[in-house]
């Protein structure tokens, strides 16, 4: 099992490579919450998640066990891993945590792909010098091939001491950063974030309650958790696709029973409205998986009030091929953007009415859809969808309030 000691030479490691990324206070969370919010931020890490921490220990340790390195590792590639080929199975962070760390070092990565892994996801890696090689049509397939290359060695994303040990380094910084921290909420998918976390600060902190955060679409690891046994769960589509993981590892498993105090589950809702608020409130860009630790401390603020806590923004690297939606989705959850049907009669001049009411009270009319042939219409009725921005939902409710008063049938759609 891992141990502080483990973590202390992965950092040692891993520090000419990686940032060490701030860990910043959020006055406006805190103000949210009423409790001392603070933002481990590894969506500014380098290729914009935690993972690449964990692939450079693994991939040194690898060099270490055959060829101890002569001189040291240095920053830039000039370690010697030259003529060692790994191979990973992902579409995702750690796609691209294993393409740079084997870059840097100097070694050939292929990173294996379902054919429907996004174009931009292949790209990125690519980018960070990986073969990319796409094989099946989804993860497992994926996954079967890699692991059948025989003259490759195997980068496991999350069950691998070594790994786990890497991620943990995000432990020791926190701890030298602040002190006296009541929780520390971690993104789980596979587990070996917050089995490194958990594996330093206890050692470190022991008073530091550790508290996992999983989507209701993807819920594995809060499961087997929860029942003491690992199981399979098949993950959802979801917002958070960087911890939508079927089955959690049995080494993290075992960390986790040892070190994590307590697991929670976040709705879809919830993780776009946080997404929000950290593009609003923090300027950061934040994906899914790393707004999950956001979303359930709003989600659970009265436990929280008055704590010293730190969330871990696990990841930035967003599909922004979604955030409109992300971001309209968390509109409609946060209630700044309410959408309604009313019916009026279908003469000139009704429509007018309907825009007046909703410009008396400072709503903004965003989409108007009419529907004339709706089943259930009386003859002379037209149906209207308004989509309005608002200040939040008392405001929306006074403006749907003055509409049933003035006589309008209503349903309110969200």
């Amino acid at each position: 099992m891992v141990n502080l000691k483990d973590i202390q030479e992965a950092l040692k490691n891993i520090q000419p490579f990686i940032h060490k990324t701030p860990l910043i206070f959020s006055n406006s969370f805190s103000r949210l919450i009423n409790a001392e919010v603070h933002l481990k931020t590894e969506n500014l890490q380098k290729t914009g998640s935690f993972k690449v921490r964990g692939a450079f220990n693994k991939l040194i340790n690898i060099q270490n066990e055959n060829n101890p390195p002569s001189p040291p590792f240095t920053k830039g590639g000039k370690g010697g891993l030259s003529g060692k080929k790994v191979i990973a199975a992902s579409m995702g962070n750690h796609a691209q945590g294993v393409a740079f760390a084997a870059n840097a070092l100097g070694l050939h990565a292929k990173i294996v792909m379902p054919v429907t892994a996004p174009i931009v996801k292949q790209e990125a890696t690519k980018g960070y010098g990986a073969e990319v090689v796409l094989y099946g049509e989804n993860f497992g397939d994926a996954l079967n091939h890699a692991l059948s290359q025989k003259d490759y060695t195997f980068i496991h994303a999350f069950d691998d001491e070594k790994i786990i040990a890497g991620q943990g380094t995000i432990g020791i910084e926190i701890t030298e950063d602040l002190k006296g921290i009541d929780f520390i909420i971690v993104p789980v998918g596979g587990g070996g974030l917050i089995s490194g976390i958990a594996s330093a600060v206890k050692a470190l902190s022991p008073q530091t309650r550790i508290i996992g955060v999983q989507t209701e679409s993807a819920t594995a690891a809060h499961d087997s958790f929860k029942n003491k046994k690992i199981s399979d769960k098949l993950p959802l589509p979801t917002l958070a696709d960087g911890i939508a993981v079927g089955r959690i590892g049995e080494k993290t498993f075992e960390i986790m029973n040892k070190h994590v105090d307590e697991m929670l589950l976040v709705k879809e809702d919830s993780i776009a409205m946080a997404i929000l608020l950290f593009l609003e409130r923090k300027k950061l860009v934040v994906e899914g998986a790393g707004a999950a630790p956001l979303a359930a401390l709003i989600d659970n603020k009265d436990r929280f009030k008055n704590k010293r806590i730190v969330l871990v923004v696990s990841g930035g690297n967003i599909d922004f091929t979604l955030i409109d939606r992300i971001i309209h989705k968390g509109l409609v959850s946060s209630g700044r953007i309410g959408v309604f049907e009313v019916v009026v009669d279908d003469v000139p001049g009704s429509l007018h009415y309907v825009t007046g009411v909703i410009a008396s009270h400072k709503g903004n009319v965003l989409n108007v859809v009419h529907d004339r042939l709706a089943g259930g219409l009386p003859v002379g009725k037209t149906k209207v969808v308004f989509t309005v921005e608002v200040k939040g939902r008392e405001h929306l409710e006074e403006i749907l309030s003055d509409l049933e008063i003035k006589g309008f049938g209503l349903r309110r759609y969200k």
